[in-house]
């Protein structure tokens, strides 16, 4: 048994870690129950390996990066990946690998692959995607934030909590995906084939799905949470048949777009430009259309009739 474990053998909770420099105060127990096969587990575990050297104030000396490293012990601390956006994400998978910590080397693998555009931005392809979805928890939050998926085949894919803020899904195939919880906000969906997709509680602020197909989707949270299209370009979009009780569509452009028999009760489309949209069928019970645009717009067999006050600014 080394020097400094028959001086100390762990009598209190607490350890001191002093990496490349920089001083770690942290538990025994996030060291070793979070991922008890890890290098750090093994270390200040009894009848583990022994323990690095001490400075001068009794802290471990281990010689890695501290930058690298507050990211992996914050993840054995909350179980969460959080890092700073200026570091290197390959860099923190070098840390991860060389402290074993196995949980969190697939998912930093996914963000590696995520991240991999070419210089030249050329689409990735439904297997990277496919790749990336895998590695990952479908409760985690994957960042595709500004890549270039302009026509890819992604039907029938788990999308659920992605980030596609910036995102290019221009003329994608997204039937059948489900893809509640995803930030949209701003996201290029023009002629994108999102038929019978599932987009509850989206964040889709800005977004542009103009020409898009959304027959058959559903907007509607049974929880009560509101999705959030405020500002969205769907002008000449197909939203026939579609679930959109409750979502906000506040100033979106709706032009020319065909809303025939779509549940849109409590949906609020203050100010929204409808010009010559086709609502025929459609159910706009306690919608609020206060200041919209409804210039030629088609109103023919309504569920319910509107109220004066529904559009009344």
């Amino acid at each position: 048994m080394s020097e400094n474990l028959k001086k100390s053998k762990f009598p209190s909770k607490w350890i001191k870690l002093n990496v490349g420099g920089k001083l770690y105060v942290t538990t025994l127990s996030t060291l070793i129950n979070k991922e008890p096969n890890s290098m750090l587990s093994r270390m200040f575990s009894q009848g583990g390996m022994n323990p690095s050297d001490l400075d001068e104030e009794g802290a471990y000396l281990i010689d890695r990066s501290p930058h690298y490293f507050e990211p992996i012990i914050n993840y054995l601390r909350h179980g969460q990946l959080i890092y700073d956006s200026h570091l290197n994400t390959e860099g923190i998978l070098e840390e991860a690998k060389f402290f074993g910590i196995e949980s969190l080397i697939p998912q930093l693998e996914a963000q590696l692959a995520a991240n991999n555009i070419s210089s030249d931005n050329i689409p990735l392809t439904r297997r990277e995607v496919i790749r990336a979805l895998i590695q990952t928890s479908y409760i985690s939050e994957l960042r595709f934030q500004g890549i270039n998926l302009a026509g890819a085949d992604l039907r029938k894919l788990d999308f659920r909590n992605i980030n596609f803020k910036y995102a290019c899904l221009a003329k994608c195939n997204l039937s059948h995906a489900n893809l509640t919880h995803c930030c949209l906000e701003r996201t290029d969906l023009s002629y994108a084939n999102m038929e019978c997709a599932q987009l509850v509680s989206v964040r889709g602020l800005c977004a542009n799905m103009e020409g898009a197909n959304l027959q058959g989707c559903n907007f509607e949270d049974p929880t009560g949470f509101r999705t959030n299209l405020e500002g969205v370009n769907l002008k000449g979009a197909c939203l026939e048949g579609s679930n959109m009780a409750g979502v906000n569509l506040r100033v979106a452009n709706l032009k020319d777009a065909n809303m025939k028999n779509c549940v849109l009760r409590a949906a609020v489309l203050a100010g929204a430009d409808l010009e010559r949209c086709n609502l025929s069928g459609s159910d706009l019970q306690e919608a609020n259309l206060r200041g919209a645009n409804l210039k030629d717009a088609e109103l023919e067999l309504m569920v319910t009739p509107l109220h004066m006050s529904q559009a009344i600014r």
